[in-house]
């Protein structure tokens, strides 16, 4: 959804997200004043940022190399300073490091899959991992998952938290991943499609992916994180 500007979609065909949609429209309380969160640096430990590390300098998880930056900003362009920012993926192979994950795909020992970073002081963040691999779908019928990472951010201001997905360019299943497809605006839906950036100079690939919070450039948000 977008915050404040459309209703709710249902995406057809996705039964776990027509049960969970509210069938009526959210209407938005508007505080009379700022709000917290205020996060504080010991909420985010040193290699907090890194899901393909179990421990700092510990065992590296299989799989391409890849560091995920962006900017987190607002409808004005402004930087939206010491948001907290929660990232979770599927490993290699699209298992994920989660009990309710019952697919017969390997884990990874080293994998920890999921990651926490708080933005600098100009909306900076900075996760390195692997590339996750795409995966089916349960009980759905030839629904492939296109490799992605999921986001939530809360920063300042937000009454909740706010909950998004994350794309790789050039992959085949982006054109016909309902997910992805059912963000029917298509500038909003490109703007979930992370930009390659220059690979680091050992081969590390380098993924760009800014946020924005409100206005006609905002960052498209799903009630379910799923």
């Amino acid at each position: 959804m977008f915050l404040g500007q459309q209703r709710l979609k249902v995406i057809r065909g996705y039964r776990v997200h027509e049960q969970r949609t509210p069938s009526q429209d959210i209407h938005v309380i508007t505080p009379s004043q700022t709000i917290g969160p205020f996060f504080g640096v010991g909420l985010v430990r040193p290699g907090d940022e890194d899901l393909a590390c179990k421990q700092p300098r510990g065992a590296r998880a299989e799989g391409t190399p890849i560091i995920i930056q962006g900017q987190v900003m607002d409808e004005n362009g402004k930087p939206v300073r010491k948001a907290l920012i929660e990232v979770w993926q599927a490993n290699r192979w699209g298992k994920y490091e989660h009990p309710d994950d019952t697919t017969q795909a390997p884990l990874d020992p080293n994998f920890k899959g999921w990651g926490r970073a708080l933005t600098d002081s100009q909306g900076r963040y900075t996760f390195r991992s692997i590339k996750p691999g795409a995966y089916p779908n349960p009980g759905y019928d030839n629904w492939m998952r296109p490799p992605h990472v999921h986001f939530s951010l809360f920063a300042a201001g937000l009454m909740q938290r706010l909950i998004t997905q994350m794309y790789f360019p050039g992959e085949e299943y982006n054109d016909i991943d309902p997910i992805l497809n059912g963000v029917e605006d298509l500038r909003a839906r490109a703007s979930l499609i992370a930009r390659r950036m220059p690979d680091e100079p050992e081969g590390t690939q380098v993924y760009q992916f800014d946020i924005v919070l409100r206005g006609s450039q905002e960052t498209p948000f799903f009630v379910e994180g799923k």
